[in-house]
């Protein structure tokens, strides 16, 4: 269920779920410290001395894998990003420690087409929109077990990268939506011993300590061990939050053409006292004659409200090189998610229609610039402070086995030369979940009593008993000739899903073309076109099992690695506009008999630009920017939520790489989010926001010592508001401390 934020059928998706976990991954730039030397001239500023003389070991190296270079998400293969016809925007290691990102809602934070942090402080997940759909998460390229949210909120910490593929992705995913997907690569046993301890404070009494050591064993055995807990309280009050995460890893090197990587992760997520928002719209988004709604304010129960989950995932990497040529791999894991809630959250105001006397709580809408009322000159609210509240009891298990095999060959056809990927994945999934629902005791907004006495209703009703097998056969092919390369990529998928009283068996065919061609200079011009489908639960007024919603899109661009500029400055930029289409989507269709009925007549359409730049210059200037301009349309004219026509955001970094300073650097950023709609019948226009974000570190020796902001001078902005129950604060200032140790 990704309809809402919560995970009910009733309203949206209650909890908490915030933004701070941990940044450390010092042991790469560890790592590359000791390749700095070979190359001190290149990452010396221009004009610098090279003489033999020089004191090396006051170079101080901090990021030089900084600007990423290739992706695996769009083809399965380590392509160049310059030869990939088709938008991804990859987030390595080394920008995540620098810019000491902690989730990936503030990950994508410069990332153009993607939304983050749409529902302020939530602890469990990482809410995303990417071109206007709910991206799906995978782990290791294969699909995170997601059920009624698309993403598992699993740490940032364990990851070496994230890919945030745009666009239709079935064609090497299979059932995808026709936004795109988001995949974390988990850490990899590393030959080379290195690993960083860090410990972190900050606003709201977050700490926060982690840890990563990485090294060989033997010549045939390398380890990796990955490691975070953290304890803290959220802009909300009475909300605690606690995770324990860990990721142990090994690489067997059976032999120079053959290795073997296990993975495992296993956390687990407390978050007590949450109501997750869902204030009244009259005090955030309007006027409210007793006062207004505070950002801290909770609307749920201290000791009462409560969220858990725990998930691991555990499998293994195989790689096997039978020449030069010819390569095969195989990924599989086994995942497993389990979550409860208890959770009491606000429905609006106390209402009455009982009073005759004229509205004196009419207000001005500073949107619409219409005074309000009930329409019938009768207060609306009772008193403008008395708050109704649900109570929703929630439980979801989601267990999955995934396996991708593939072969990958090189070869020459005349002056062609080829690279030819076939593989096959299966997938069996269940989800099961269950939920009660009543009401609760409600609570004054001005004068809260957050103990009161609450009965859990039982959990009666099913929300989901689905069952899932998933049978992919895929062929690619990328062709160079010259300049020219040609990838082409088809699949074939088979189905098989049951949910009570139903069970579908539906086939999809997808497929991807794309054309580049790449200058010399390092300019890359291309053109693109993707198929994507999504599976539907349910059945029309004639009893018709829906058919998979089906998605395609059309994107042309450039790329951009300069190859003429020295090695120690590296750019990449890119810039694309597509058309994205939706058919077949689901929409009300009631009939005289049946209200509830639907049909699946609706289209979605989504049209845009976007731009991105990455920049590390001489080891010293970082910059991140992008751009994208979003235009949405569905069935009657209507705009997408969450999904903003205009996203700037700038981040420029300075750090001083010799003399006394060496070391030392800080940087701003800068993002600005338009205006966007919450609600689908687009009568809740939120106002747009920009923000402010810093930060200052030093490095010295093997430590790190850094200090960032977010939201830097504070401001109180709107998530969302989507109607005038479910309104959501955006996140406040946060403010973290982190001391890091590598070795």
């Amino acid at each position: 269920m990704q309809s809402g934020r919560r995970s009910t059928s009733l309203t949206s998706t209650a909890g908490a779920f915030r933004r701070h976990l941990l940044s450390a991954g010092a042991a790469l730039a560890l790592a590359a410290a000791s390749a700095a030397g070979a190359h001190a001239a290149a990452t010396t500023a221009p004009g610098a001395a090279a003489d033999q003389t020089q004191d090396l070991e006051t170079v101080v190296v901090t990021a030089p894998r900084y600007v990423p270079q290739e992706t695996t998400a769009a083809t399965k293969l380590a392509t160049p990003l310059l030869e990939t016809p088709q938008s991804v925007t990859v987030i390595n290691r080394d920008q995540i420690d620098l810019l000491n990102w902690q989730n990936l809602g503030q990950a994508v934070r410069y990332t153009a087409g993607v939304v983050g942090e749409n529902y302020g402080s939530d602890e469990r997940y990482d809410w995303l929109t990417q071109r206007g759909f709910y991206p799906v998460q995978y782990i290791d390229g294969l699909q995170a077990p997601v059920g009624s949210v698309t993403n598992t909120g699993l740490d940032l910490y364990g990851s070496q990268s994230v890919e945030i593929l745009k666009g239709p992705a079935s064609v090497l995913y299979g059932l995808a939506p026709p936004g795109g997907i988001v995949n974390m690569t988990s850490r990899r046993p590393e030959d080379k011993f290195g690993g960083s301890i860090q410990a972190l404070y900050g606003s709201y009494d977050d700490k926060q300590i982690a840890g990563d050591i990485t090294g060989a064993v033997n010549p045939y055995l390398s380890l990796r061990l990955t490691a975070l807990y953290y304890d803290r309280n959220t802009q909300t009050d009475g909300v605690r939050s606690t995770r324990t995460y860990v990721a142990p890893a090994a690489t067997v090197h059976f032999d120079a053409h053959t290795d073997l990587t296990l993975l495992a992760y296993y956390q687990w997520d407390h978050v007590s006292g949450d109501g997750g928002g869902f204030f009244p719209a009259a005090g955030i988004y309007s006027y409210n004659p007793v006062g207004k709604i505070t950002s801290s304010m909770n609307l749920g129960d201290y000791g009462y409200n409560k969220y858990e989950r725990r998930q691991y995932g555990v499998g293994y990497d195989f790689k096997h090189e039978f020449n030069g040529d010819l390569t095969f791999e195989q990924n599989l894991k086994y995942f497993s998610n389990y979550s409860s809630m208890l959770d009491v959250y606000g429905a609006g105001y106390a209402t009455t229609t009982t009073q005759s006397n004229a509205d004196p709580y009419a207000y001005l809408n500073p949107l619409t610039g219409k005074q309000e009322t009930d329409g019938s000159g009768h207060p609306l609210y009772t008193d403008y402070r008395t708050v109704n509240r649900y109570n929703f009891p929630f439980t979801e298990a989601i267990n999955s086995f995934n396996v991708d095999s593939r072969l990958t060959d090189h070869f020459t056809t005349g002056p062609v030369t080829h690279t030819a990927l076939v593989g096959v994945d299966f997938r069996h999934y269940t989800d099961t979940a269950y939920y009660g629902f009543s009401s609760a005791p409600s609570i004054d907004l001005f004068n809260p009593n957050h103990h009161q006495s609450i009965t859990t209703p039982a959990l009666a009703y099913r929300y989901l008993d689905d069952i899932q097998d998933q049978l992919g056969v895929y062929a690619q092919d990328e062709a160079k000739l010259d300049n020219w390369i040609l990838t082409a990529t088809v699949r074939e998928d088979w189905l098989r899903q049951s949910d009570p009283g139903e069970k579908q068996s539906p086939s999809a065919f997808s497929y991807r073309v794309g054309l580049n061609y790449v200058f010399p200079i390092g300019l890359s011009p291309y053109i693109s076109y993707a198929t994507s489908f999504q599976p539907v639960v349910g059945a029309t007024a004639a009893g018709a099992n829906f058919v998979p919603t089906t998605g395609d899109q059309i994107e042309a661009g450039v790329k951009f690695e300069p190859h003429f500029v020295p090695r120690a400055v590296k750019i990449f930029t890119t810039l694309a506009v597509y058309d994205l289409k939706q058919n077949n989507v689901v929409e009300s269709a009631p009939t005289l008999t049946n209200p509830y009925a639907e049909a699946q007549t609706g289209h979605v359409e989504v049209k845009g630009v976007e731009f991105e730049a990455v920049a590390r210059i001489y080891e010293r200037l970082t910059l991140n920017a992008s751009y994208s301009y979003t235009e949405s349309e569905t069935t009657g004219g209507y705009h997408l939520t969450i999904t903003p026509k205009n996203k700037v955001s700038v981040f420029a970094d300075y750090t001083f790489q010799t003399g006394m300073l060496a070391g030392f650097g800080g940087g701003v950023g800068y993002r600005y989010i338009s205006s966007t709609y919450g609600d689908s019948a687009n009568q809740w226009l939120d106002p747009g926001y920009g923000l402010v974000d810093a930060v200052v570190h030093y490095d010295f020796n093997k430590w790190r010592v850094a200090i960032d902001a977010s939201n830097l001078f504070d401001k109180t902005y709107i998530s969302q508001c989507s109607s005038e129950t479910d309104c959501f604060y955006g996140l406040r200032r946060k403010i973290v401390a982190t001391v890091t140790r590598k070795f």
